[in-house]
């Protein structure tokens, strides 16, 4: 890793958004690219945004994997880059459903052993029932939108259940962020983490975020859409696209402003009547600044 910054380091609104380079080398193409997906799954930014997503998606891509690519590729197909997912593949709720478990057990584990009967049943954390198989409710939040699994087994050996969908998985170990884990039809990989309340996937060409909830209560956090936009970070407004009054469609240019050597276009989180406007072109603004307000249609 070549690092652009170090701890420290001021960073003005005029400096080059790169954060730093990873560098792999091979014998050859294919094997440099294998480390690189290797390599970056190994990455993580916390605090300011990054492209690593797009990063992952790109050295998959099969222009990439075939070195057809050209310069202007990108802005041909930039469709095929960017993009959150808006849907969890199942092998994501279960890599995350099975990470939580064991990272429970394991807490449950070490919480025994410092207590004063650690061979005590009611330090484990299996669900055991009389007479009847346990269930553990696992709970995530993605989108906006609860998704509940309910578990049974421990040790690494659960069925698991959600929606209309089941899966049972076998031998599972987690350790230094990779979870490894068998079904009736394949064995897995991944790279699984913990960061705060929430589990970070990485899972084919893209990364997940699952947020923890508690399995009997739910507070749905705020969605993507506000009534309001901010400034993404510190920099200088180049165009204001419309007045107040002014009724915009969602994904509508609102603001172009100029940060990191870069023009970033903010886009209406959807539609409604702007109601106020906090910059003009020219204005220099800081990170999280409060730039329009408007009133949601109906």
């Amino acid at each position: 890793m070549d690092a652009g910054v170090i701890e420290g380091d001021p960073v003005s609104i005029f400096y080059d958004p790169m954060i730093g380079k990873l560098i792999v080398h091979g014998a050859d193409r294919e094997q440099a690219l294998l480390r690189l997906r290797n390599a970056l799954a190994e990455v993580d930014v916390h605090g300011p945004k990054s492209n690593i997503d797009f990063l992952e998606r790109l050295i998959r891509h099969p222009v990439v994997v075939a070195a057809t690519i050209d310069t202007s590729y990108l802005d041909r197909h930039l469709d095929q880059f960017i993009g959150a997912a808006t849907t969890l593949p199942a092998g994501v709720v279960i890599a995350a459903a099975v990470a939580a478990l064991l990272t429970a057990e394991s807490a449950a584990a070490r919480s025994a052993a410092q207590s004063a009967d650690p061979s005590s049943p009611w330090a484990r954390a299996d669900a055991w029932r009389l007479g009847h198989a346990g269930k553990r409710l696992v709970c995530f939040q993605f989108n906006g939108e609860k998704l509940e699994i309910a578990a049974q087994g421990d040790g690494g050996a659960y069925h698991l259940q959600w929606g209309d969908q089941q899966a049972q998985v076998l031998a599972a170990q987690l350790a230094s962020g990779w979870l490894h884990y068998r079904t009736a039809l394949h064995a897995e990989r991944l790279r699984c983490r913990r960061l705060g309340a929430d589990w970070l996937v990485a899972y084919g060409e893209r990364r997940y975020r699952l947020h923890a909830l508690p399995a009997f209560a739910f507070e749905p956090a705020p969605s993507n859409q506000s009534d309001r936009l901010l400034a993404p970070m510190p920099g200088r407004i180049i165009a204001v696209k419309a007045v107040v009054g002014d009724n915009v469609d969602e994904q509508q240019e609102i603001i172009v402003m100029e940060a990191m050597k870069m023009e970033i276009t903010l886009r209406a989180p959807r539609s409604g009547t702007i109601i106020e406007l906090r910059c003009s072109a020219g204005a220099f603004v800081e990170a999280d600044q409060l730039l329009a307000l408007w009133e949601a249609t109906p």
